[in-house]
């Protein structure tokens, strides 16, 4: 537990091969079920200030409380995980915290000195910000907003995880737009 974030809530590994991730934590590893989206829909997304369209590739799954996330950038648009994978990496590339109270969580951490760099939204009230990796070179810290139906997914995700005996290991994402309304993930 981090006395500035709380929890570690997910990992998040750059991949260069998706499908080949998703088999390999779910066959070899036995974590599953992957839920799948091709295309995570991400509105306002803007990379060192500026507004861009990405296409990534993005499965979730559960380890016990703690979420994977497997990222496949699909086009050559900014990004942190861009500028992981051309640095040669590949890997775990964030760790996330989860909020429900996103603005005064963001604001605590601005006046900490952390410096946004990519940030944008997952449904309603699913924002999230990745910060410099100036205090911590390496692994970027995620700060992710969980108070609508982002949060109601990750917790469906979860859920599945604790009863899942290997069978269907990819699954379609939840749909965001009928999870709306929903409460935040516990």
């Amino acid at each position: 537990m981090s006395r500035f974030f709380g929890q570690i809530r997910q990992a998040g590994y750059v991949v260069p091969d998706i499908e080949a991730a998703m088999d390999y934590w779910s066959r070899v590893l036995g974590i599953g079920p992957f839920f799948y989206n091709p295309r995570v829909p991400i509105r306002n997304y803007r990379y060192k200030g500026d507004l861009y369209e990405p296409h990534n590739s993005v499965a979730l799954a559960n380890s016990g409380p703690l979420q994977i996330e497997l990222i496949q950038c699909r086009n050559d648009v900014p990004s942190m995980y861009r500028d992981f994978t051309d640095a040669g990496l590949t890997g775990l590339q964030h760790v996330a915290y989860w909020t429900s109270d996103y603005d005064a969580d963001l604001e605590r951490l601005l006046v900490q000195g952390f410096t946004p760099v990519m940030s944008g939204e997952v449904g309603e009230r699913g924002r999230f910000v990745y910060f410099d990796t100036h205090y911590h070179p390496g692994t970027v810290i995620e700060l992710s907003e969980v108070a609508g139906p982002k949060g109601e997914m990750f917790r469906l995700i979860r859920e599945a995880s604790e009863s899942w005996d290997g069978t269907d290991p990819v699954r379609p994402f939840p749909d965001l737009a009928r999870l709306a309304g929903s409460s935040a993930a516990a």
